[in-house]
């Protein structure tokens, strides 16, 4: 990526509606060059695609965790396993798997810390993989709006 293509993808980060007539004058180049720009980041995989942010709470999800789960066997079969339960279940938000004293950190959203209890009681102190699992509660969650390339 050059310093264009970063121009691009940084702009499109802090907002991703703009016109392509927008985005080529914010960063100082045709629109047809930034078209093409565009299209070709897609294709690099470099941009992966274009999402709305919405609002947890306007969807009734008030109460944010973290979990930390430790599955048993460890092995690829329950580790792929256990990634497509999780898959199944609409309180998750996303996941990642890890190394380490856990194997998973989950994070999940719902309506309130009652609903947590009850999604840790049916939906995972049931299952006979995991072997331990602690959840910690997320009081405010900020990130990065434009995630820029590192040097190497």
């Amino acid at each position: 990526m050059d310093e264009l293509d970063a121009a691009i993808v940084a702009a499109l980060q802090r907002d991703a509606r703009q016109t392509n007539r927008d985005l080529a004058a914010a960063v100082g180049i045709a629109p047809s060059t930034c078209l093409e720009r565009v299209r070709a980041l897609r294709e690099r995989g470099v941009i992966t695609g274009f999402h709305a942010e919405i609002s947890l709470p306007a969807l009734n999800r008030h109460v944010q965790a973290l979990l930390h789960v430790q599955v048993r066997p460890l092995s690829r079969q329950v580790i792929e396993a256990f990634k497509a339960y999780l898959g199944t279940l609409p309180e998750v938000l996303s996941f990642f798997v890890l190394t380490g004293g856990d194997d998973f950190l989950v994070h999940v959203a719902v309506p309130g810390v009652e609903s947590l209890h009850a999604f840790l009681m049916d939906k995972f102190s049931q299952r006979k993989e995991i072997v331990g699992f602690r959840s910690s509660v997320i009081y405010q969650h900020a990130r990065a709006n434009v995630i820029e390339p590192l040097d190497l």
